[in-house]
């Protein structure tokens, strides 16, 4: 029997490359705004994030998102970010 294939995917925090059911996935959608998604099925542009929101700390210092998405990300839009992943931990 065939073993499966873990999808593993890049933390754009911290860089570490781990499982993608252990990570958060932060998309953008057509109207440019942003939102984390716990189930990984939002349409839209994904980035993943570990689950810690160092992670999330680190992607806003070494912009992260801005690289992944390929365009500006405000600090506000870090803010809701971080609001929204405290509100869901």
């Amino acid at each position: 029997m065939k073993t499966r294939k873990i999808p593993l995917r890049k933390c754009t925090g911290c860089g570490e490359m781990k499982d993608k059911r252990e990570m958060v996935r932060i998309v953008r959608d057509s109207e440019g705004n942003y939102s984390l998604d716990f189930t990984g099925k939002k349409p839209g542009r994904g980035a993943y994030i570990c689950k810690q929101i160092e992670c999330l700390n680190q992607a806003e210092k070494n912009k992260g998102l801005e690289r992944s998405f390929k365009t500006n990300v405000g600090k506000e839009i870090y803010n809701d970010l971080r609001n929204e992943f405290k509100a869901n931990e």
